[in-house]
């Protein structure tokens, strides 16, 4: 797997867990001061994902639900 695949499935479980007072910047930031990846590869992902129809309007688009839970998934094997 690719890291860019890598982080965008990361990236996508994030924003599946992230709490309902939370937005996507503190995702990005949180996953951010995790070490995963700097600001501007965050933002780079971030903009892929909404580019990709995975994100809309600040929340995970149907699109975006499914892979992050096919994620969470494949993470658990």
């Amino acid at each position: 797997m690719q890291e860019e695949e890598l982080l965008k499935k990361v990236t996508l479980l994030g924003i599946l867990k992230k709490k309902p007072d939370e937005t996507l910047k503190d995702v990005m930031l949180m996953l951010v001061d995790t070490g995963m990846y700097s600001l501007k590869e965050a933002k780079k992902i971030f903009k892929e994902l909404k580019a990709q129809m995975y994100l809309s309007d600040g929340q995970l688009t149907l699109k975006g639900i499914t892979a992050a839970k096919a994620a969470e998934l494949e993470f658990k094997r």
